[in-house]
C-alpha cells in the first residue's frame, strides 16, 4: 500500500566527518521525529532505520500507523550512495548472497550506539524501551545491533532482512539474549533478500533459545498493509 508521507521535523547530530560515494556524511546523522501522540515523561523509543539507497523520509511514513506512545525517529544512514540515497555499508548484490563493506558495516553498528546517547540530550525517553525497526538493509542493521548489544534494547523487528555471516561471531551470550524481543516479516516471492535469509534467521535465533514473532507473506521486497498491522500487533504487546 501507499503509505503517506507525514509532516517531517529534520534534526542532525553530530556524530562522524567525511562526504562523497561511499564515505560518511559531513559529521551529521539525519534524523526525523514524530513526537508521542500520548504524553509522558519519559516515553519507548522506536528507530526506524531505511534500507539501501534509500532515506529517512521512507520509513516515516510508518510513524502515523505506529503506536501513540512512542516516540518515533527515523534515522538516515551514515553513507551516501547518490543523490537522496543512502546507506549503511556498501553491498555488492551480484552474488547469491550479497557481499558487504564489513568495516563500514562495523562503523555504522557503533554509529546508532553513539546515536541513541546522543538522542538523550534532544529527546527525553525510557532508555529501557528502546524498540529497532529496519527494512531490508535497515533491518540487517537492526539485527547486528540488537544481537550485540542486547542489553540495550527491548526489542527489534526485522522487515525483509538476514543475519550478516560476519557479525554472527559477535553475537551476544544466550544469557545476555534472554529479555530480547524479536519481530520478522519476510515476503516469500521477495527476489532481492530471498525467502530463505528469513528462514535461516529464524532458525539461527532458535539455536540460541530466541522465539521471534515469525510472519511470511505473498509478497516481494515491500512493507505491505499486512506486514504493518502485524508489527503494530506485535509492538503492542
Amino acid at each position: 500500500m501507499k503509505l503517506p508521507i507525514i509532516t517531517l521535523l529534520l534534526i542532525t547530530i553530530n556524530i562522524t566527518e567525511g562526504c562523497s560515494y561511499g564515505k560518511k556524511q559531513e559529521t551529521q546523522l539525519h534524523y526525523l521525529v514524530r513526537e508521542p501522540k500520548i504524553k509522558s515523561e519519559k516515553p519507548p523509543l522506536i528507530i526506524l532505520m531505511h534500507g539501501y539507497g534509500s532515506d529517512e523520509a521512507d520509513l516515516f511514513s510508518l510513524a502515523s500507523y505506529l503506536p501513540d506512545k512512542f516516540l518515533v525517529v527515523s534515522a538516515r544512514g551514515p553513507y551516501t550512495l547518490g543523490d537522496n540515497r543512502y546507506m549503511w555499508y556498501q553491498a555488492d548484490f551480484s552474488k547469491e548472497t550479497p557481499v558487504i563493506n564489513k568495516e563500514q558495516a562495523e562503523s555504522s553498528r557503533k554509529a546508532v550506539l553513539q546515536f541513541i546517547d546522543d538522542l538523550k540530550k534532544e529527546h527525553p525517553f525510557d532508555d529501557t524501551q528502546i524498540y529497532l525497526v529496519g527494512f531490508s538493509q535497515g533491518a540487517i542493521m537492526a539485527y547486528s545491533l540488537g544481537l550485540t548489544e542486547p542489553q540495550k534494547f527491548k526489542g527489534i523487528a526485522a522487515l525483509s532482512g538476514r543475519i550478516l555471516e560476519e557479525m554472527k561471531p559477535m553475537v551476544a551470550s544466550k544469557e545476555k539474549l534472554k529479555g530480547l524481543n524479536l519481530f520478522i516479516s519476510h515476503g516469500t516471492i521477495d527476489n532481492v533478500l530471498k525467502i530463505e535469509f528469513a528462514r535461516q534467521s529464524k532458525e539461527f535465533l532458535t539455536n540460541l533459545d530466541i522465539h521471534p514473532t515469525y510472519k511470511e507473506y505473498t509478497a516481494g521486497h515491500t512493507i505491505s498493509e499486512e506486514m504493518v498491522v502485524d508489527l503494530v500487533t506485535w509492538l503492542n504487546k
